[in-house]
């Protein structure tokens, strides 16, 4: 099975995730977690150009190439042998987020981004996706303070520095999309206490496993 999580900065991904995770586990499943870009070793050199404060110049034509290149071998080296081993596989972002940053954040036609996405990921779409949702200020906020205090302004904070407005683009587009996809993304919360969105998701997540089988 593989899960994704998505949603603007701030969200709390890496914290669900995690939890997340130990769920799965104690409950007996083989979980893998990685994340998009930097998931093989390619992509850990894309993400240092992608979210590096020195790439302002960046086009979002090349941005999107970028983030593209980055999950094919993301799929090829990480995802795909560890899904076909039975594991569970979760992933810090993944295509939704180059249709909804690159499409309803940059301007480009979210259409033409699914089809990039498909060829980039050939049939591995998540089977499930947990939108985190937050007002875009209190996620910038936290995401702010985080990148503060684990000194990575300068080495990943290319898009906290975004303007509001294109964060409350982002947040419509995610929304947007997820009715869009009611089948596969799931809107959480975000705005709660850590321990009841895990618990929201928790919940979620096993009527699904049971659903699945």
């Amino acid at each position: 099975m593989f899960i994704t999580f998505e949603g603007i900065e701030g969200t709390g991904k890496t914290t669900q995730i995690k939890l997340l995770k130990a769920f799965l586990e104690e409950s007996g499943h083989t979980v893998d977690v990685t994340l998009e870009p930097g998931g093989s070793r390619i992509g850990r050199e894309l993400r240092k150009i992608l979210l590096n404060m020195e790439s302002t110049d960046i086009t979002g034509e090349c941005e999107l190439f970028l983030y593209l290149a980055d999950r094919a071998q993301h799929v090829s080296q990480v995802i795909r042998p560890a899904v076909e081993a039975g594991k569970i596989v979760i992933s810090d972002r993944f295509a939704d987020s180059t249709i909804v940053y690159q499409g309803y954040g940059r301007g480009l036609d979210p259409k033409l981004l699914r089809s990039l996405n498909d060829v980039a990921v050939g049939s591995h779409w998540p089977d499930l996706t947990i939108l985190l949702d937050i007002e875009p200020e209190v996620g910038l906020k936290r995401a702010m303070t985080r990148n503060l205090q684990e000194n990575k302004m300068q080495e990943e904070g290319r898009f906290e520095a975004e303007s509001l407005e294109f964060h409350n683009r982002i947040r419509e587009g995610y929304l947007t999309w997820a009715a869009l996809n009611h089948e596969r993304i799931i809107v959480v919360n975000a705005d709660q206490s850590p321990e009841k969105v895990s618990a929201e998701i928790n919940s979620k997540i096993t009527k699904i496993l049971k659903k699945h089988g």
